[in-house]
């Protein structure tokens, strides 16, 4: 049961929501939720996978045209996976688009093209772990589940005065963020709390002065709000080196591979070249005139930087090493591409 507090802290910032809600193009607003329009489930779950290590600045365009171009889950079911990666292309981290379609996939072939509603069901999907299975069932279904983001960590967190670092926190923020969800509008609080994290109980300066949370806030009374979340320190990221080789035969055509299925950039057409490492071997794929290209490519994934050298070489009409993708000059798209490939695309074009 809760008790009285907890729920005059919901209502209060329920109460906040519906005046300073986000406007966003996934979003049912409260106005429109309290006459009862209910959100798109697809839209949801889509907003949620691309606001995964991503601000809503960024996805905001991203968002629009997915759903320009695929409006249902089905139509992005149906999809060919080289459109899908490369409108994802600038979001990073392409396992999550690999897991949207098959996501999509499977709620269209095993669901009838209809999202679960419950929480169990929506974490046996492909690529929806526990964070984005709360959040589309509390958001898309209005269902009594505690989504906890960064932003909900961090509120939590000041609220509660809590000390104790990440990760190893996130039991008890959990629970404080769990205590706080009430059984009527958790869609709708849901989105305050992480409202509130985002615009008002920031990381670096947040302004407290006008948050609807002023007064019960045990950090902010105790001085000790700028410090909180603790975090426990990341070991700094090493770099890594590589080459690439691109080869482009006299009618236009691009030789490529498509990449393992697992591993970084699984299953994506891309240049062939080395492993990544502190010593990569310089071998080309296959013989031919190659030349090293001016400049590099630095690229920064989620552990580690990457500095890539760039190799080019022109080849007769014809040529087609053993397993190498040829892809004619009307059917190579740049815009396909994972944004490292992009980067290394671009060096090369311009030289």
């Amino acid at each position: 049961m809760r008790d009285c507090t907890e729920i005059d802290l919901s209502q209060t910032l329920l109460e906040w929501y519906d005046r300073h809600a986000r406007e966003m193009p996934w979003r049912i607003g409260p106005a429109d939720r309290a006459i009862g329009v209910m959100p798109d489930p697809y839209r949801v779950w889509l907003s949620e996978v691309m606001l995964q290590q991503t601000t809503v600045a960024a996805v905001r365009k991203y968002f629009l045209r997915f759903t320009a171009r695929w409006p249902t889950v089905e139509a992005l079911a149906a999809a060919e996976d080289e459109q899908v990666m490369g409108e994802w292309a600038g979001l990073g981290y392409y396992a999550r688009a690999r897991n949207l379609l098959k996501c999509a996939r499977v709620v269209a072939s095993e669901h009838n093209g209809q999202f679960p509603d419950r929480y169990d069901a929506l974490l046996a999907l492909p690529g929806i772990g526990p964070y984005t299975a709360a959040a589309i069932a509390a958001i898309a279904f209005d269902q009594p589940e505690t989504v906890l983001d960064g932003n909900v960590e961090r509120v939590m967190a000041r609220l509660y005065d809590i000390h104790e670092p990440l990760p190893g926190s996130k039991p008890k923020l959990k629970e404080k963020a769990t205590a706080l969800t009430p059984p009527r509008r958790p869609g709708d609080y849901a989105q305050a709390v992480m409202d509130l994290g985002a615009t008002i109980c920031t990381p670096k300066s947040p302004a407290c002065g006008i948050c609807p949370l002023y007064a019960p806030c045990l950090a902010r009374a105790a001085g000790t709000h700028t410090e909180l979340p603790r975090k426990t320190p990341k070991k700094p990221k090493p770099t890594r080196m590589g080459h690439v080789y691109i080869a482009q035969r006299s009618d236009g055509a691009m030789l490529m591979e498509r990449r393992p299925d697992k591993g970084l950039l699984g299953g994506m057409l891309g240049w062939p070249g080395s492993d990544w490492s502190d010593a990569p071997s310089e071998t080309p794929p296959f013989p031919a005139p190659w030349r090293e290209l001016p400049g590099e490519v630095r690229h920064t994934f989620t552990h580690f930087h990457l500095i890539l050298r760039i190799w080019a070489a022109e080849l007769p009409t014809g040529t087609g090493p053993n397993g190498l993708i040829i892809l004619g000059k009307h059917q190579f798209r740049p815009g396909d591409l994972p944004t490292v490939m992009r980067k290394a695309f671009d060096l090369w074009r311009g030289q």
